[in-house]
């Protein structure tokens, strides 16, 4: 089973929604015979490399939200994510462009290093206040991933992995997707938004049972019980 996940690692409720998931998938009895692909999305392409403000400014010029809406909305936000066991920190995140970032985690991807891609990128992000944006903090994380020194410095040389990005972000508008996160199931289920466990739960049992239906064999053969008690 593949479950290929729309997400960007400068949105809050990605991260969220990648802890809800995980739990789900840590309980599902088939764990290990599904296949976990994440998808690049970008809630801003349009962002500058690097913004000059904080994310509070930015939400309330760019996005056009009140500055007291955009710091309940903060509160909200923190508060399910703490439920999570994630500490996030606005007053710290460093507003920056994704693009390089997701072309890291494809570069990642190619080394069986996605999903620890991903997670420091969302943690750095909204715990500890780094710049995604910058090449000297991507490229240490290249380091800390083990990744080929010369293959990260490409991403800041050429645009490899540019294409592969711009294609997430085709495949998204192709299936409709207009937020994130959003998880696909064998590209037959869509759950949008950092559900409950609960609901990942079911989505997971639900497209298990229908893509590996029990087939019964010489049924009328066997003698069993019933409701009606056991044969003589």
């Amino acid at each position: 089973m593949k479950i290929e996940i729309w997400s960007d690692v400068a949105c809050p409720w990605c991260y969220i929604g990648k802890r809800r998931f995980e739990a789900a998938l840590a309980e599902f009895p088939h764990r290990d015979a599904v296949e976990v692909k994440w998808r690049s999305y970008q809630l801003d392409p349009t962002l500058p490399e690097h913004y000059d403000g904080t994310e509070l400014e930015y939400l309330s010029t760019r996005k056009g939200m009140a500055p007291a809406q955009v710091s309940q909305m903060f509160d909200h936000v923190t508060e399910q994510a703490k439920g999570e066991g994630l500490d996030y920190r606005f007053d710290q995140v460093v507003v920056a462009n994704s693009f390089t970032a997701h072309r890291l985690i494809h570069l990642a991807a190619q080394h069986g290093q996605q999903d620890a891609a991903k997670e420091r990128l969302l943690s750095d992000h909204f715990e500890h206040g780094k710049d995604i944006g910058s090449a000297e903090y991507l490229t240490a994380l290249g380091h800390d991933l083990g990744l080929n020194a010369e293959e990260v410095a490409e991403l800041f040389t050429t645009d490899k992995y540019a294409d592969d990005v711009r294609f997430d972000f085709e495949e998204a508008r192709a299936l409709g997707i207009s937020g994130v996160p959003f998880f696909v199931i064998d590209r037959k289920f869509g759950l949008s938004g950092a559900q409950p466990a609960e609901t990942f739960t079911a989505a997971l049992n639900q497209a298990w049972q229908e893509t590996n239906p029990l087939v019964l064999v010489n049924t009328a053969d066997g003698e069993a019980c019933g409701p009606d008690g056991c044969p003589v």
